[in-house]
This record gives C-alpha cells, structure tokens and sequence, in this order.
C-alpha cells in the first residue's frame, strides 16, 4: 500500500492510499480539484471514501466526486449523511476496502458523531488527534474529547496517526511553552520548525512518538499537572485534558 497526502484548502491533507494495482480510498475529501488531479496524474481508480465528520473542509469535495465516480461507495458517520454519505458505519463496524479490514472507532469530541478509521498499520482519525494536540471542542465535551484520546492510545505503538491538518508547528510551540525543560517536546519542537521551514509535511506520525510529545496524551503526567495548575492530582484525569484545551484555545 502506498499513502499520499494532498494539500487542500488552507491547512487540510487528504488522504489517499493506494495499492499496486491503482485502485485507492479517499479520506476527508475537502476539495475535488486536488484530488481528481492527483487521480488522473496516477491513473488511479478510487473505489472509497472515508468521512471522519460533517464539517465543511473535510465533505466539501464528495458532491464533485461522486458526479465523476457515480459508483463510489462513500462511508462516514450518521452526521454525514446529507454530504454525500451512502452507507453509514458506526462505533465497532468493519470496512473492507483494497483487501483492508477498518475498523470504525467512535471518537467523540470535535463533533458529536465524529469517528476514525484504523487498519494496521493506518490510522485515519480527522480532527481528533493531531501531532502534538487535539481538535476543538466544538460539540462535544472534554470527557468526551479525553475518552475517545484514550481509545486511540490503545492503538500500537506503530500506529501511523494520519490526521487531516498541518498543525504540528503550532501545537509544538504550545507544548514547549508549557514544558521548555523537556528534552522530547523540545527536539521535536525544532525538528518540526526544520520541516515546516522547507514545506515539508509533518505527518503522518507514529502513536509512539505522539506519546512522546503530544500533552494531551500526557494528562497523567505529574510535572505537567503542577505546570497547568494542580497541586495535587485531579479527581478524574480528563480535568487536567480540559485544562489544557482552555489553555490552547487562549494560546
């Protein structure tokens, strides 16, 4: 399988992943133009698309698409289902694709019905984990938000998290602002700041690293705890996951 990421919009990557025979999934299509560009390029055949949830910059392609592949099976969650979705999945469900079992992962938070994709060693998760942060809490709550980070975290540690926007650089520079003295978050601080640099994209990333680096997989964390304000460790972990989602809104 070979994945490729397409720059679309302002910040968005979509995802496609392809096997040796030029049949592809589509995930989070944006935007049409970038990717039956990329399409024609390769002499791909899309068989797929994936949709993590309803908002605007991860649907907006799927009405154009659908237009050139009238066939093309369109999967996503229930929120979905007036942007082009023509078979709903939902937390628990399977989808072969490409010789490929993913499994559906309801990961709540950004929005109410948001969920994610994984087959090993893929992970397609929108705007739930990003390298180094986590999605805005526009519908859901921070349990909610928190939860579905640790449904992710149970993944392996191989997990190549390919998430749906270039946010690394700022993530990391919130991340080094609360924590400047960790070695981790500052290397790949400048790692990223390298990259970003040369307009190389940061992602996809592995579960591994992200334990790593990203804050918010790091909520049980002691001196990050007393660095957001707890003197002593909080009733229930996701306060500290709340904290600093408030701390990075602000940021």
């Amino acid at each position: 399988m070979n994945l490729t990421s397409i720059p679309a919009l302002q910040d968005n990557y979509i995802w496609i992943l392809n096997n040796e025979q030029g049949d592809c999934l589509i995930v989070d299509p944006g935007e049409a133009a970038p990717v039956l560009a990329t399409l024609e390029k390769n002499q791909w055949r899309p068989a797929a698309i994936l949709l993590t949830h309803h908002h605007h910059d991860h649907v907006g392609g799927v009405k154009e698409l659908l237009q050139n592949y009238p066939d093309l099976v369109v999967y996503g969650p229930q929120e979905t289902q007036d942007k082009g979705t023509n078979r709903v999945v939902f937390e628990g469900d399977k989808v072969a694709i490409l010789g490929l079992e993913f499994s559906v992962i309801a990961t709540p938070g950004h929005t109410l019905g948001h969920i994610s994709y994984y087959s090993e060693p893929y992970l397609f998760c929108g705007d739930t984990l990003f390298s180094g942060g986590c999605g805005r809490l526009f519908e859901g709550t921070p349990e909610q938000m928190f939860d579905s980070f640790q449904k992710l975290n149970q993944l392996p540690a191989e997990t190549l998290v390919c998430c749906a926007h270039e946010y690394t650089l700022s993530n990391m520079k919130f991340a080094a602002t609360l924590l400047p003295q960790d070695p981790q978050i500052a290397g790949y601080y400048h790692k990223i700041k390298e990259l970003r640099a040369k307009n190389v994209v940061s992602l996809p990333v592995t579960l591994a690293s992200e334990r790593q680096i990203n804050v918010f997989l790091r909520t049980q964390d002691a001196e990050l705890q007393k660095v957001i304000g707890y003197e002593t460790p909080p009733q229930h972990e996701w306060h500290v996951f709340a904290t600093l989602r408030e701390k990075k809104d602000r940021f």
